[in-house]
């Protein structure tokens, strides 16, 4: 969705189901307006208290749309999760898309392709494109377009997303803990934004990690807080290149077992 509509509005991550909110993305074409919603990610076997809210998430998502954009990532074998989704979409009555993303890898790390391929007749079309090198877009772009019936713009005033500058913020932190503790960790963490302040020459922003088990909140903080450094350096430095502006950052962890309840 960030390549779509040409800018950062999603967290991402290596893992995979890295989205948690329904969260939009506005694309503005000469011939109309198209807004996508990135869905949060399916868990078909992981059960939790999270999952299942993930889950009812997607599928209260699937409501009042007009066109299913299906991305896939055909260097990965089919699991249990791509067949649940394909089944909660192949039956709707509107289009459908299937999207084989990181077409610029070789055809011999693309090895599942024709598996998926083995589900074409329940789509309108196969695009193959790279999300990161956002190439090959155009033609998706203009195929939104197409099929999306004619209506009212949703968005004005150049508004690219639903998304506020907080949660904006507490994504990206997020994404940026995903990236360094990598498999050190597990789905049970996110991020809250105490306090945000526009400053004359710096944003001051407060934000705490939160995580459910103290184990977790000792990988989180690292030996000599060596990795809770490391996020709030990575963090800062993008937040500072989207904001055009210093960024003092305060980042602490806390251990809050109901933090999903928010969810």
């Amino acid at each position: 969705m960030n390549t779509l509509v040409g800018t950062k509005i999603a967290a991402t991550s290596f893992r995979a189901q890295m989205t948690r909110h329904i969260i939009h993305g506005v694309l503005n074409h000469p011939d109309g307006q198209a807004v996508f919603v990135d869905t949060p990610g399916y868990f078909k076997d992981k059960k939790s208290s999270l999952t299942a809210k993930l889950t009812n998430k997607v599928k209260a998502s699937l409501e009042g749309i007009d066109l299913i954009l299906y991305v896939v990532d055909t260097t990965r074998e089919i699991g249990d999760e791509e067949r649940a989704i394909y089944g909660l979409i192949r039956h709707l009555n509107i289009p459908k898309l299937m999207v084989m993303n990181k077409s610029d890898l070789p055809e011999t790390d693309r090895k599942h392709e024709k598996e998926y391929l083995l589900w074409e007749k329940d789509f309108d079309g196969i695009f193959r494109l790279s999300a990161l090198r956002a190439s090959h877009i155009s033609p998706l772009k203009e195929k939104v377009i197409e099929l999306l019936p004619e209506g009212e713009e949703m968005y004005t005033d150049n508004q690219l997303t639903n998304v506020t500058e907080d949660f904006f913020v507490e994504e990206l932190i997020r994404e940026k803990a995903f990236a360094v503790l990598d498999k050190e960790l597990p789905y049970s963490l996110t991020v809250k934004v105490d306090n945000m302040e526009d400053k004359k020459d710096m944003f001051v922003i407060e934000a705490r990690i939160l995580t459910d088990e103290e184990r977790y909140k000792k990988i989180i903080i690292g030996t000599g807080a060596y990795k809770i450094k490391e996020i709030g350096q990575l963090a800062r430095k993008e937040l500072e290149q989207a904001l055009g502006k210093k960024v003092y950052l305060d980042l602490q962890v806390d251990v809050d077992k109901h933090w999903v309840e928010g969810i």
